[in-house]
C-alpha cells in the first residue's frame, strides 16, 4: 500500500483562540513554501489539522521537509482507503502483515466521526484486531505502550488509517509574530539567530553587507547557501546585499584604528534600520553573543545601538560559543560557516579594537562623513533576491531532534 498524505497536527495554535485560523493560514502558506520542491504535492488547511497530499510524491522526503517547519506539532503518513468493512480489514491486514516481527504487539484505535457508518468505535476494535490475529496468530495485543498502534478512522468523504507519530519542530508558524531584519555576516552566530527568532514566528528578510574586491563571490554565495538553509524552517526568505565598500573605505582612511569596527558597525546598523523601515520590518535581528568580540561588549553594544530607536533582538546574547555551535550543527549551518571567506567584519579589523568606546569619540570621528549621503547610496544600491529551498542529495533524518 502508499501513503496518500501526510496529517499535520498543530502545535501552540491550539491556544489562539479567535486568530487560530490566521495562524494556520499562515502555517499553510509556509508548508505550500517549503514542499514547492515537490510539484504534485497539494496541501489544505482547515481548524484541527493541515493535509498534505502526495499524489504519487514519495513520503519519506516530504516527511523530512516538514519535520523542520515551524508550528507543526507532529504528523503521521495516512493511508487513504474506501469506507467499506471489507477493504478496511484487507487493508489493516496487508499493513500489519508488512510491520510484523517476531513479539510484536499492538492495538486498534478506532474512530468513527461518520455516524452512518455500520461499524462504531468498539466494534471496528473488535473487527479489524480480529482480522489481524486471523494473519498474524502469533502476535500480542496490547492496550497500553504497544509497538504498533493502529488508528483507523471513519470519516464522511473515506477511511483513514495511520501509526507513526513523527514529533515536529513546534514553535509558532514563521511570519506569525512579525517580520525583522536578520544581519547575516557569514559566521557561526548570526543564522542562529535566525532560526531561534523563525522558531518563534518572526519572518526574516536577511540583509548581508558585500565589499568586493575585499569579499569574494565565495562569501556572497556562503550568505546565500547560509540563508537557504533557513528556508527550510517556514519558507522563502528575501535575501538584501547591501554595497559596502564606498563605506568601508571611507572609514579605513578617515577614522582612527581602534575605532573601525565600532563605526562599521554603526553604519550597517544605520543601514540595516532605513532598509527596515522601507519593507515594513519590526525589528532588527543580529547574533551578536556578549563578550565573544570586541564589538560585542556591552559598552559597544550601547554605542552602535545609539544610532536607532529600533529593538534589536540578540537570540544567542547569553550563550556561550560551544552552545551556538551545537545548534549551528542541529540545523546543518555550521560546515557553510566555517567555510574560510572573509566578510566585512573581519577584512579591515583592526588588531587593538576598542572594546569600551566612548560615545562623544564614536560622534566626534562620524562628523568626518557625510553619513545621510553614505546611507541613501548603499540603501538606493542594494541587490533584493528571493532564496528558496532546494532538494538536497542528502536527507537530514534527525536534524532537530537535539533541540527539541
Amino acid at each position: 500500500m502508499q501513503y496518500s498524505e501526510i496529517m499535520v497536527r498543530h502545535g501552540e495554535l491550539s491556544t489562539k483562540g479567535k486568530n487560530r485560523m490566521r495562524f494556520i493560514n499562515k502555517l499553510k502558506r509556509n508548508i505550500q513554501d517549503v514542499l514547492s520542491v515537490y510539484p504534485k504535492v497539494k496541501v489544505r488547511s482547515d481548524r484541527d489539522r493541515t493535509h498534505v497530499f502526495l499524489n504519487g510524491t514519495d513520503y519519506k522526503p516530504v516527511v523530512e521537509s516538514l519535520k523542520l517547519v515551524f508550528g507543526i506539532q507532529g504528523l503521521s503518513p495516512v493511508y487513504k482507503v474506501e469506507k467499506k468493512v471489507d477493504v478496511l480489514i484487507s487493508s489493516v491486514q496487508e499493513i500489519m502483515s508488512g510491520l510484523y516481527r517476531e513479539g510484536l504487539s499492538f492495538k486498534i484505535s478506532g474512530k468513527r466521526s461518520d455516524h452512518q457508518f455500520e461499524l462504531d468505535s468498539r466494534q471496528l476494535n473488535q473487527v479489524l484486531g480480529h482480522a489481524v490475529f486471523e494473519i498474524l496468530p502469533d502476535i500480542t495485543a496490547q492496550m497500553k505502550n504497544p509497538d504498533v498502534n493502529l488508528k483507523v478512522e471513519i470519516r464522511e468523504e473515506a477511511a483513514y488509517i495511520s501509526h507513526e507519530d513523527i514529533k515536529g519542530a513546534g514553535g509558532l508558524p514563521v511570519g506569525s509574530s512579525g517580520k525583522g531584519m536578520l544581519m547575516l555576516s557569514g559566521g557561526i552566530d548570526s543564522p542562529v539567530a535566525g532560526y531561534l527568532a523563525l522558531k518563534r514566528g518572526v519572518a526574516i528578510e536577511v540583509v548581508h553587507f558585500a565589499s568586493p574586491p575585499y569579499t569574494s563571490p565565495g562569501a556572497l554565495k556562503k550568505a546565500q547557501d547560509l540563508t537557504r538553509k533557513l528556508t527550510r524552517f517556514g519558507g522563502n526568505i528575501q535575501f538584501i546585499e547591501v554595497p559596502f565598500t564606498e563605506i568601508q573605505e571611507e572609514i579605513k582612511n578617515k577614522a582612527p584604528e581602534a575605532y573601525l569596527m565600532t563605526l562599521t558597525r554603526r553604519f550597517m546598523m544605520r543601514i540595516t534600520d532605513r532598509i527596515r523601515a522601507e519593507r515594513s520590518g519590526l525589528v532588527i535581528i543580529n547574533g551578536e553573543s556578549l563578550g565573544q568580540v570586541a564589538s560585542q561588549t556591552l559598552e559597544s553594544m550601547q554605542a552602535i545601538n545609539a544610532v536607532t530607536s529600533t529593538p534589536v533582538i540578540r537570540p544567542v546574547v547569553t550563550m556561550d560559543k560551544l552552545e551556538i555551535i551545537d545548534i549551528a550543527q542541529a540545523i546543518d549551518t555550521f560546515d557553510i560557516s566555517i567555510q574560510p571567506f572573509e566578510d566585512c567584519c573581519t577584512i579591515f579589523a583592526p588588531d587593538r579594537p576598542k572594546t569600551n568606546p566612548k560615545l562623544s569619540n564614536v560622534e566626534k570621528y562620524e562628523e568626518r562623513f557625510d553619513i545621510e549621503a553614505l546611507v541613501i547610496r548603499a540603501v538606493e544600491a542594494v541587490n533584493i533576491s528571493e532564496i528558496s529551498p532546494e532538494i538536497e542529495k542528502d536527507t537530514v533524518s534527525e536534524l532537530i531532534t537535539d533541540l527539541l
